[in-house]
Formats: C-alpha cells, structure tokens, sequence
C-alpha cells in the first residue's frame, strides 16, 4: 500500500470550483431577508405618514412590498442554488465531517441551503403583514 505523501495535492480539492473559500454566499440570504425587512416597513411607514395619512389604505404600499417581496425571493433563490450546487458537489454523502476542504466546500453550501430556507420563511411571514392589514391605523 502507498501512503500519499504529505505535499502531494488532494486530487478532489484541485477540482473545487474556488480556491478560496468566502463566507458572503452563506451571509447573503438574511443579508437579502433584513435589507427586504427594512425596506417594506420603511416604505408602509413613509406610505402612511407621508402619502395617505393616519386613516388612509395601504394599497399603494401593497403594490410596492409585492414587488420587493418577489424580487427578495428571487434573490434568494439563486442564493440558495448556488449553496446547493455546492452542497452536491463531488460524490461524497452527507455528513460532511472530515476535514478536507472538498467537506468544508460541501457543508458551507448546505449551511447556504438551510439559511436561504429560513430567509424565505422569514421573507413570507414579514409579506403577512402587509396582506393581513388594511389600512394605517
């Protein structure tokens, strides 16, 4: 039996689609997810003190977060695509345990996967808000 040698590469690491790992993939779905939060509040509260008044209807600002609500989801969809692409990379199984840097490619894209699931929920449940209430008061 040949032992490899310590300085001789990983043949399955020469193969990742980075030679750095960056840690923006896995922080960009709640990045999208709080910039989405922030701006739907700020625009219904700019809507009604601004635009309509205390007792006007939100339909404007409806329109409005309907748009940003899917432009978020989009976001995060190919977010999320693209940490599952990572996630399948190579033919190992799940749990991605070792210490290889094909695994921490591996487990980096499903933690992209499984915050980019939160992000949609999260997304949805602030959307909620805005379809279950009315008006400004």
């Amino acid at each position: 039996m040949a032992q490899r040698m310590e300085s001789e590469p990983d043949s399955e690491s020469e193969a990742l689609p980075e030679r750095r790992e960056t840690l923006w993939l896995l922080a960009l779905s709640p990045m999208l997810w709080m910039l989405y939060f922030l701006v739907s509040y700020a625009t219904a509260a700019i809507w009604c003190a601004k635009v309509v008044g205390r007792d006007g209807s939100l339909e404007g600002a409806r329109i409005a977060i309907g748009v940003y609500t899917v432009l978020t989801l989009v976001g995060i969809g190919i977010v999320t695509w693209r940490g599952f692409r990572k996630h399948s990379f190579g033919t190992a199984t799940v749990p991605h345990d070792f210490d290889t840097p094909a695994d921490r490619h591996r487990f980096l894209g499903f933690a992209t996967v499984l915050l980019g699931g939160l992000s949609v929920v999260a997304t949805l449940y602030v959307a909620l808000a805005i379809v279950f209430i009315g008006s400004c008061t």
